[in-house]
């Protein structure tokens, strides 16, 4: 469960929410947003029920600036391996722009290996697959940033919406994705709980080997009930055959 999603539920009771993550099988987070705990209180919360993170979202400019030590023992205080750049300023959504994050991306990269963890992931939002001035966004990462420094968080939802194919990334870059956010589309293009919208997952999974995924996350970023959306579709992915 990629924790963004429960952020309303977070807000209310951290413990309780999730505790009952744990009992419908969940058995790793992603971090997204502390809710005004430390790493270590959300440490021992985690432990306490069973639960491991993976992965926490830090924003661009604290991992680009003085903040990057702390936020890199802050995982490890976590237990997590990867940071993650959620998104880029819509400033930098030029060529020029992600050119520079991706000379950006390598030095983060290559500061969190040094610090024993993994490499620096990026998650994508429908906008970063934007062609610009003749170049699209999300291939100049791909292609100008050290394959052992930068991977990738695929958002299977933004992917699709910005026009791009999961499958044909997975495959065109190999092992560059380590973790996927599984997300869902309504008919109307709006967010789904996993398994109750229109993207074939299991197509997609087919292929998430050869892409290097090892951490499914569910997310959904407006749930109705945020319990009722992690049930749901905990219950979808443990069926689901590919």
């Amino acid at each position: 469960m990629h924790l963004y999603t429960m952020r309303t539920a977070l807000a209310a009771d951290f413990a309780g929410t999730l505790a009952r993550l744990a009992a419908m099988g969940y058995a790793t987070v992603g971090v997204s947003g502390r809710h005004g705990r430390s790493a270590g209180e959300i440490r021992r919360l985690l432990d306490a029920v069973g639960l491991r993170a993976v992965l926490e979202h830090i924003g661009y400019d604290v991992l680009r600036g003085d903040g990057l030590p702390g936020a890199l023992a802050d995982l490890r205080t976590l237990g997590a391996r990867w940071p993650v750049v959620p998104s880029l300023p819509r400033a930098m959504h030029t060529p020029a722009g992600f050119r520079a994050a991706a000379r950006e991306f390598d030095r983060i990269g290559a500061a969190s290996r040094a610090a024993g963890l993994g490499r620096l992931l990026f998650h994508n939002h429908g906008t970063d697959h934007e062609v610009v001035d003749g170049e699209r966004l999300y291939d100049i990462l791909l292609t100008e940033t050290d394959p052992e420094l930068v991977g990738f968080e695929l958002d299977l939802y933004w992917a699709v919406k910005g026009g791009a194919d999961p499958g044909a990334l997975f495959l065109g870059h190999r092992h560059r994705f380590p973790a996927v956010h599984v997300k869902d589309m309504a008919a109307d293009g709006g967010f789904a709980d996993v398994g109750s919208g229109v993207l074939d997952f299991a197509a997609m999974f087919r292929t998430a080997r050869a892409g290097g995924v090892r951490q499914w996350l569910v997310e959904h970023d407006r749930p109705a009930d945020p319990f009722a959306t992690a049930l749901t579709s905990h219950r979808y992915l443990a069926a689901l055959r590919y």
